[in-house]
């Protein structure tokens, strides 16, 4: 397991396209109609990364905590399947079941979204405005798997209350630290 740190997109940059499957329901999803009114969280997962399941439950809270408050959230799975077949598709529906994920759970088979975005780690993280302009990326909190400090998802609640109370948002943020995404 390689500790991979996330590139750090640009704050202010717009959120990319995309239009990709929901593994949940087969749906097809799109930014457009996947964002939130007034955010939307991006974030880029696997089923088999430890720094994921470390954080599996708090994504799922997270999620149900501010859905009601005009944020939405959606995470993506860009790895390579054939190489990493826990990955797959049909694995990705059963995890996201089991984890009680009430956002869409998309797959980037060809990987561009993943380029698009400059994703570098699961887990990846990017929250964007009503405008779909990107005011945070980096680290969901300051837990990680065998450290003991207990997965809050602080960093990230704190600029989703600063965005819904329009407060100006920390521009110091901390890159994640996770797997790296598994090429094709």
């Amino acid at each position: 397991m390689a500790l991979t740190p996330s590139n750090m997109l640009p704050l202010g940059t717009k959120a990319p396209e995309f239009t990709l499957k929901n593994t949940i329901d087969d749906s097809v999803v799109s930014l457009d109609n996947a964002k939130g009114i007034k955010g939307t969280v991006i974030m880029f997962i696997c089923n088999h990364c430890p720094f994921v399941k470390h954080i599996n439950s708090e994504l799922s809270k997270l999620a149900k905590d501010y859905i009601s408050k005009g944020i939405k959230c959606v995470a993506i799975s860009s790895n390579d399947a054939t190489n990493y077949p826990e990955d797959a598709p049909d694995k990705m529906k059963e995890n996201a079941i089991q984890q009680d994920f009430i956002f869409p759970y998309l797959y980037d088979e060809t990987q561009d979204i993943a380029k698009a975005y400059n994703a570098a780690c699961t887990p990846d993280f990017y929250v964007f405005d009503s405008e779909l302009k990107l005011v945070y990326r980096g680290q969901l909190d300051n837990s990680r798997p065998g450290n003991k400090i207990p997965v809050t998802g602080k960093d990230i609640r704190e600029v989703l209350d600063a965005l819904l109370s329009n407060k100006s948002i920390d521009i110091v943020q901390k890159p994640s630290i996770g797997c790296n995404i598994k090429w094709k």
